[in-house]
């Protein structure tokens, strides 16, 4: 039952903003920083190709898989030094991508909500990205931010779950965990005895294959307001 919820946590990318233009825009940001400052690195791989290497690396260690971070560095100090530059130019490479990762609009209705919500939920965050709450002007809206990079794995694996409940120390069926992926987000959490719910901003079929979650939203103002009818409070938030 919804009545039981304490807290509700969210996935980040495409479910408080559109994560993909900005990705894109930072790659282009990065490219343009490394025509300019290891314009050799331009000349021999592409934004398509410095992808692949990503990609590939991340194969080649499935232990920091899940750490976009890393990889992301990692693949830079390799291009670096392939192409005779200083490995240590990835470090200042990665600073220029990090801070247009992070330059973002949030979806309209994100803001109005979080401050309904607050009122009666201890609100959170567990992402695989590696976006920061900080620079984005978020981080004060939750009281528990975590991503892959901290817990060490990736959703869907259930220690995310478990962390995410053991950081706002309360039972898994007292939280409800909003993402937009049906298998990541949806599934992973329920596998744990979370609340879920489905954000389904594309207006998207649900896969057949998947137990349905507790609730699907449009958006964020349907969330809060699908809570609000079903935890009714006359006066501050719900005691955890």
């Amino acid at each position: 039952m919804l009545s039981n919820v304490r807290a509700v946590a969210f996935d980040l990318d495409n479910t408080l903003w559109d994560v993909e233009p900005v990705i894109a825009r930072a790659e282009i940001r990065l490219h343009d920083w490394l025509r300019q400052n290891c314009p050799r690195i331009t000349q021999r791989l592409s934004i398509e190709d410095m992808r692949a290497a990503r990609e590939q690396l991340a194969r080649q260690e499935p232990h920091n898989a899940h750490d976009f971070t890393y990889l992301r560095i990692a693949a830079l100090a390799r291009h670096a030094r392939e192409c005779g530059y200083e490995e240590r130019v990835a470090e200042r490479a990665f600073e220029v991508f990090f801070a247009a990762r992070n330059e973002l609009e949030l979806f309209q209705d994100v803001r109005p909500a979080l401050e309904r919500l607050r009122v009666r939920y201890a609100l959170a965050t567990l992402s695989n990205g590696n976006a920061d709450l900080a620079l984005i002007g978020l981080a004060g809206s939750f009281e528990v931010s975590l991503n892959a990079r901290q817990i060490g794995c990736a959703k869907p694996h259930p220690r995310c779950f478990e962390r995410l409940a053991q950081e706002l120390r309360l039972e898994p069926r007292q939280i409800l965990y909003v993402g937009d992926d049906p298998l990541l987000d949806v599934r992973a959490a329920r596998a744990v005895g979370l609340r879920t719910a489905w954000m389904n901003r594309r207006r998207g079929p649900w896969p057949s294959e998947v137990a349905a979650p507790d609730v699907t939203v449009a958006d964020c103002a349907e969330l809060a307001a699908t809570l609000e009818a079903a935890t009714p409070v006359t006066s501050g938030r719900a005691s955890r």
